[in-house]
């Protein structure tokens, strides 16, 4: 049996055979493949799909995103795609996914260098430094999770979105105990850069990925992607109880919004994501916040379902 998405599976081909094999041609078997690895397909038969937590594949991966490719590659309990800053990258991959190829993508960074995204200095007195920056810390020790705040400098305009008259930058990390953080660590080593830009594993209006099976048969084929999965997407997927395989929950906070029932400074949950909104506003508080859902939020989105599929 193979793991396969509930929409995108009907090509009208047998499942599992390459192009080789539909031609008539044996297909040759990779060394990935005979140990078991996820595998993705090109036009020269299967290809192996890197391996998240070996150090070899990381180091291959982090090549790729030098050379200008994108890699689709797990992030805490989902997978997401992280590719070179660069305007031309960006908007290939946002043409990839079937977005406007315009559309102001997310920045993430390793953990210590997510406060240097941010212009500290244009933070409205009613929501202090310090209380702000310990919610991020205790957010990104739970997991994945999403800020959006004042642009420093140097975050190039495609990459912000003017909000209040004031240019923001939104910043998505996996959380310290993520496995990523050492592949971002290898790009940013080999690209020079001090960001890198990411968005969620899917095609334009569909869930992102949770499974290496999906992320494999929806963009393994691209030439100019790289998959580096998920050792085990199931354990993966059990070290963070509390967030949904969704995308994360996004909390805006250069312009506090208004004041809560408890008078404290409200923060703006302008994306419900992984983690529920009660949880958030539960952690908010312990910092002095209270947290306002954005008007016009869309509902929690529900996870990707998988259906097995013969071959």
């Amino acid at each position: 049996m193979l793991v396969g998405e509930v929409t995108g599976e009907l090509t009208g081909e047998p499942a599992g055979k390459s192009a080789g094999e539909r031609a008539g041609e044996p297909a040759s078997e990779s060394a990935g493949e005979r140990a078991g690895e996820p595998a993705r397909e090109s036009a020269g038969g299967p290809v192996r799909a890197l391996v998240l937590g070996d150090a070899e594949d990381v180091r291959r991966a982090a090549e790729e995103v030098a050379e200008g490719r994108a890699v689709v590659h797990g992030f805490a309990n989902f997978y997401a795609v992280t590719a070179r800053a660069d305007r031309a990258v960006v908007e290939r991959v946002n043409r990839l996914k079937g977005r406007p190829a315009g559309q102001t993508g997310s920045v993430t960074t390793v953990p210590s260098a997510v406060p240097g995204l941010f212009d500290w200095t244009r933070l409205p007195a009613e929501l202090p430094r310090r209380q702000v920056r310990s919610l991020l810390e205790e957010l990104f020790e739970l997991g994945p999770f999403g800020f959006r705040g004042p642009a420093a400098e140097r975050v190039p305009e495609y990459l912000t979105a003017v909000q209040d008259g004031l240019p923001t930058v939104q910043v998505i990390a996996p959380g310290r105990g993520c496995p990523s953080n050492a592949f971002f660590a290898a790009a940013l080593e080999r690209t020079g850069a001090e960001f890198l830009f990411i968005t969620s594993a899917n095609r334009s209006r569909q869930p992102p990925h949770w499974r290496a099976e999906g992320v494999v048969a929806d963009f393994g084929p691209e030439p100019a992607m790289r998959v580096l999965a998920h050792a085990d997407d199931a354990a993966a997927r059990s070290g963070y109880p509390h967030h949904e395989p969704v995308s994360t929950s996004v909390v805006s906070f250069h312009r506090p919004a208004g004041r809560g029932r408890s008078g404290l400074p409200a923060l703006t949950l302008e994306r419900q994501g992984s983690l529920s909104a009660d949880h958030i506003r539960s952690v908010a508080a312990n910092h002095g916040f209270a947290l306002s859902l954005a008007p016009g939020a869309a509902p929690r989105p529900r996870a990707r379902a998988y259906v097995p599929v013969a071959r």
